[in-house]
């Protein structure tokens, strides 16, 4: 892949582009490079073990040199979440609002990394430069405070990039769109605009936070029991409009999930979440009757770790769930996490618990723009070229659709790794790697490196473990040990474990003088070879040898 000429104006999304989440976008002129958004996603069952995804960023690595920053348009986890997991191998200085810096930090500080990290606090609305690129934060409506899209100027050209966004009439967390910053860019000239479509099929107005209020209010009121109610940890505007339901039906409010009370903090410290009641600790709620309670919880999207999935599987330390509780999913059901929120649904259900959800209730609106809100937003900014991101394939090509309907001259249909030249004769030029990396722990696993595939062939198809002990001269001195997790019932059939160690010690007979690696490669290829023959599978084979001097 070449790279691009210095004066090219170009955009390279890493996430976010054929997909709903993890979004990464680069954009290049004069020889440098920016990065706008680093997020996380969630994993797929691709990645056993793993909750969370950072971006394969070996494309940056590879020109770290030529980048010259992070920007951030707002505090979502898809979009600030790999800043912790990848900050050392990238150490470029941050510029992010009051806000969102804070959530920064603290992930930062997670991973020990805060003292070390450059973050740049910026006012919305602010005009800035980082390195030659000259950028201005644009406000726009979502469910967040201080989601800001950010017009990049160059000399060849200014490009308009969206992030999240919606235009709510009656937000919760205040202010509107900056209408008039995004008429104003649209007279000064853009030459393209790169734009969320998680709503593109959507042909009616998201829906604003503020209307969603009443009917929260009401279904509430309706409750007889602790009422939970599960949402973005991150989505401060939707605690705003929770918090007030529960005020109106005159119930404490408590929250549990170790991000929750992060947020709710950062929120107050810069200014958000006023005039609410002060929330109750998790362990005061038995002290009130259960119809004068309500907790917010993390795990809507049905994280294994996340406090609703402690609740519904009565783990949690002191929340406890009784028939005739309801549980209310305040929450967009993100596409491939179907099957694992049913799950969680119908355990609620099977504890006699009522369950709400967007599919039910008016719990829920978007954050993000409709086709409606697209128009709108293609009517005010007047861009040459349109390049959906923030989507699926099927969202981004009918967003293509949508803009060519509505007269923008050009539109670009890409995925994520194309690299796209905006100015001169625009046009895809280009392919970058990228991929995902599951967060394990303390580590960071390729889809396809060793640890992720012995997994999923572990998950497949079980274990078989060998255990021999032998002297100097390879001679065994006791029978072979064998265990076999995910294969067969050892209880159940011993007889098939004392053939397999029969046949193992019938073939050492023969491996006099040998050396480790050459035994190990036979008894496995003996091991598969029994095991396909009787069963129909070949497991993950390990091989433990023990010497004797």
């Amino acid at each position: 892949m070449r790279k691009p000429n210095k004066d090219e104006l170009v955009f390279l999304p890493l996430g976010g582009s054929n997909e709903i989440g993890m979004n990464v976008n680069l954009y290049h002129y004069n020889g440098k490079w920016i990065i706008i958004d680093l997020g996380a996603g969630f994993a797929d069952n691709k990645f056993p073990g793993v909750d969370m995804l950072a971006p394969d960023l070996s494309f940056v690595y590879e020109n770290i040199k030529d980048f010259v920053g992070i920007v951030l348009t707002h505090g979502h986890e898809d979009h600030i979440g790999a800043c912790g997991y990848l900050f050392d191998q990238l150490q470029l200085p941050m510029y992010a609002t009051p806000f969102t810096a804070e959530i920064i930090k603290n992930k930062l500080d997670q991973v020990k990394a805060k003292d070390r990290a450059k973050i740049n606090v910026v006012q919305p609305g602010s005009r800035f430069k980082v390195g030659d690129f000259d950028l201005q934060m644009i406000h726009i409506t979502h469910s967040i405070p201080e989601m800001n899209g950010i017009m990049l100027r160059t000399p060849v050209g200014n490009v308009f990039h969206t992030g999240d966004w919606k235009f709510d009439p009656h937000p919760v967390v205040l202010p509107t769109s900056d209408f008039d910053a995004l008429e104003a860019i649209g007279k000064e000239g853009v030459l393209a605009m790169v734009c969320d479509s998680t709503n593109v099929f959507n042909d009616r107005y998201s829906g604003s936070e503020g209307d969603l209020l009443p009917h929260l209010t009401k279904l509430i009121s309706e409750q007889r029991g602790k009422v939970y109610v599960t949402t973005f940890a991150s989505n401060v505007a939707r605690i705003d409009t929770i918090c007030r339901a529960a005020m109106a039906n005159k119930r404490k409010v408590a929250l549990t999930g170790l991000s929750l009370h992060k947020i709710t903090d950062f929120a107050k410290n810069t200014g958000y979440l006023k005039d609410i009641d002060p929330f109750i600790s998790d362990k005061e709620v038995d002290n009130y009757p259960r119809d004068r309670v309500l907790v917010i919880c993390t795990g809507c999207q049905g994280e294994e770790r996340a406090a609703l999935q402690k609740i519904v599987r009565g783990d949690h330390p002191t929340l406890k769930i009784t028939p005739k509780d309801t549980v209310i999913f305040s929450s967009k059901i993100i596409p491939g996490n179907e099957k694992k929120l049913n799950k969680v649904f119908n355990d609620f259900v099977h504890l006699k618990c009522e369950v709400f959800t967007e599919k039910t209730s008016t719990v829920h609106v978007s954050g993000h723009p409709s086709s409606a809100e697209l128009s709108k937003m293609y009517e005010l900014v007047k861009p040459q070229i349109a390049i959906p991101v923030h989507g699926e394939a099927m969202h981004i090509h009918a967003h293509c659709k949508l803009a060519k309907k509505v007269g923008v001259p050009q539109q670009i249909e890409i995925q994520n790794g194309n690299m796209v030249r905006l100015n001169g004769e625009p046009g895809i030029i280009g392919q970058a790697k990228f991929g995902y990396l599951g967060v394990d722990g303390y580590m960071l696993q390729p889809e396809n490196g060793a640890v992720m595939s012995v997994r999923r062939k572990l998950r497949e198809s079980g274990a078989i473990v060998v255990s021999i002990v032998l002297d100097k001269n390879s001679v065994l001195q006791c029978a072979p040990n064998i265990r076999c997790p995910g294969v067969i019932d050892e209880q159940e059939n011993p007889a098939f474990v004392t053939y397999i160690e029969e046949e193992i010690a019938d073939l050492m007979e023969h491996q006099k003088k040998q050396g480790n690696d050459e035994i190990i490669k036979k008894i496995r290829k003996k091991v598969k070879m029994l095991i396909e023959h009787e069963l129909g599978k070949i497991p993950v084979v390990e091989i433990l040898i023990s010497r004797l001097n």
